[in-house]
């Protein structure tokens, strides 16, 4: 997989990590914030993944919350250090507030009589599970900061959007008014925007028709300006190859499937996942495995830089992680062994298996600004049909660690990345994320068995949680044995592994890389819902639009302008989630 350096990659940000006289960054007051932080955040969250089917940015909403609550109490003083802790607790709190999208799946299985399956977690059993299995994605991501933010720089656009948040709120000057006046054009417009869509105003567009079944698939275009601010930071190689990915997912492969038997005429969106994302994940898991075993020396220098650090060092020490993952392992183990009845032998496995798939998802993040949480838990799935054929519980076990491991080391892998921008201490962020993911956890305990009761699973106010069904549909594939699977996903899924391994060799030659199609790009595009690619792709044109005309001054107002984009739609959700979880708003009303 290609190293993808952001678009505003020469972009000079020395400035940003200079400190004025009287600032600071790890405060009790800024702690303090940020654990408020983390439980607003946590408690909205949940709505907003179960309702939506997909998680917001938080990281900018953590961040400009954070920076609000602070400049409340101090004036004059830069408050971007002390607020960037506020970004890292909101962030990881959200990332373990969406695993109730596994919560969800085990509802929906056990409300299933034909899948024939008993799987209920109390709310603590739910808080130890989410609180072990996050503190165990935080501590695995400690060593990961300097691969991929300081060695291979990749974008992790939501963190990149963050980090210039704090910056322009701290700013002075003419460059710094021009940055404001973008990112609160950005925002404006695109909390207006998502207030239309909600209301119902605005809608996704479907094209002309490429084929019968592209309304079936879903392909069109949403007018969201979170996802074209994403595109914008991104930039046009990997959201062209996101792009062409949609294409073969959503245009091409139906066609191909129905007229080969693999698809009966009137499949749903969730058949056509089940096959595409075979040979979709195989591609991004051979891409990220082979990347990382190409650049092994890096990692190898990483781990003895990490194993000689002091207790004052940037970077939490490696003994400190490696104490801390044990003890979160064994606590992973008595959890999934006691509550939910996993041999203790299959969850060290799982967890074995839970550790590339994790290194994958930081890089797929790192390029897209798509986090591939299920898709990832869905392989999981996939190796646990084959270890344990039939048994269900034991595969939603297996895949909810997965999914909850990734979900935390991404939470903490982004938030280094807006760090790095300001010049934070790395081992602060992983201390405020350790104390965020069980405010995080908690609060996921606590509103989701709410939010269950009160809305359920069917009716036109329901919680449909896409990505919690598709879950359930593998499931209960799996658990009727691999072979019910069709031969040709099989054979598709030794196409993507060849395809990830061909495309990863050959982006090293610096000479044709621009012209390698991206395992990653191309593999998250055949998952990702098409409106959701086309909006990115268009962001991506749009940058690059500019880019060509103005050079070097589509700096001083491209970044922030998609900044706020992320910002808006994602501050609305929150607010209104907030809303909805306090009576104040009735969700038919939106």
């Amino acid at each position: 997989m290609s190293q993808a350096p952001a678009p505003h990659g020469d972009l000079d940000l020395s400035h940003a990590k200079v400190r004025p006289p009287g600032a600071r960054e790890f405060t009790l007051r800024g702690v303090l914030v940020a654990a408020v932080v983390a439980a607003m955040i946590g408690s909205a969250y949940p709505y907003v993944v179960l309702k939506l089917g997909f998680g917001p940015n938080i990281a900018v909403v953590s961040a400009f919350f954070g920076w609000l609550a602070l400049a409340a109490m101090s004036r004059g003083v830069a408050l971007r250090w002390e607020s960037n802790l506020a970004q890292a607790a909101g962030t990881v709190a959200g990332q373990t507030a969406f695993m109730c999208t596994v919560l969800a799946a085990f509802d929906m299985l056990t409300m299933d009589p034909s899948a024939g399956v008993q799987l209920s977690l109390t709310r603590t059993q739910t808080f130890l599970w989410l609180t072990s299995a996050g503190v165990l994605g935080v501590l695995l991501a400690v060593p990961m900061r300097r691969h991929f933010i300081v060695d291979e720089k990749l974008p992790y656009a939501d963190g990149l959007a963050a980090g210039e948040t704090l910056i322009v709120l701290d700013s002075r000057g003419a460059h710094a008014q021009l940055a404001v006046r973008s990112m609160l054009a950005g925002l404006l417009s695109s909390a207006l925007v998502t207030l239309g869509y909600m209301r119902g105003l605005i809608a996704e567009v479907q094209p002309i028709v490429v084929n019968a079944y592209s309304k079936v698939t879903g392909l069109g275009f949403s007018w969201g300006l979170l996802t074209i601010g994403s595109g914008m930071i991104i930039g046009l190689r990997i959201c062209a190859n996101m792009f062409l990915g949609m294409l073969l997912s959503w245009v091409i492969a139906p066609v191909l499937l129905v007229d080969h038997g693999v698809l009966a005429p009137g499949f749903t969106k969730r058949d056509l996942l089940l096959w595409v994302m075979w040979p979709a994940t195989g591609m991004m898991v051979a891409g990220g495995l082979t990347a990382l075993f190409l650049k092994w020396n890096i990692l190898v220098r990483t781990f003895r830089q990490l194993s000689g650090a002091s207790v004052d060092s940037e970077d939490l020490p490696l003994r400190w992680v490696a104490i801390g993952s044990l003890l979160a392992v064994v606590a992973i183990v008595l959890v999934q062994h006691l509550g939910l009845g996993m041999p203790v032998w299959e969850i060290l496995l799982a967890l074995l298996f839970t550790i590339p798939l994790m290194l994958v998802g930081l890089r797929v993040l790192g390029e897209t600004n798509w986090g591939p949480i299920s898709a990832l838990s869905n392989l999981m799935q996939g190796v646990f049909g084959a270890i344990s054929p039939g048994n269900i519980p034991t595969n939603m076990a297996a895949s909810g660690l997965t999914g909850t491991v990734v979900a935390t080391s991404e939470g903490l892998v982004q938030s280094y990345k807006t760090g790095d921008m300001i010049g934070s201490k790395p081992r602060y962020l992983a201390y405020v994320q350790l104390m965020a993911v069980p405010i995080g956890a908690a609060a996921t305990a606590i509103v989701y068995p709410v939010l269950r009761e009160v809305f359920g699973f069917e009716g036109d106010n329901a919680l449909t949680s896409p990505i919690s069904q598709k879950w359930v549909g593998f499931a209960k594939l799996l658990g009727q044995g691999l072979h019910t699977l069709h031969p040709s996903a099989i054979w598709a899924l030794g196409s993507g592994v060849a395809l990830g391994i061909l495309f990863t060799v050959l982006e090293q030659r610096k000479s044709i890389r621009t012209w390698i199609p991206s395992p990653t790009g191309i593999g998250i595009g055949m998952l990702v819902p098409g409106a959701a690619v086309a909006s990115m792709f268009l962001g991506s044109l749009i940058d690059w639009f500019f880019r060509r005309r103005d050079p070097r001054g589509v700096d001083r107002w491209s970044l922030p302008l998609a900044s706020g984009f992320i910002a808006g739609e994602a501050l609305i959700i929150v607010i209104l989630s907030l809303l909805y979880a306090g009576g104040v708003l009735s969700p038919a009303a939106h």
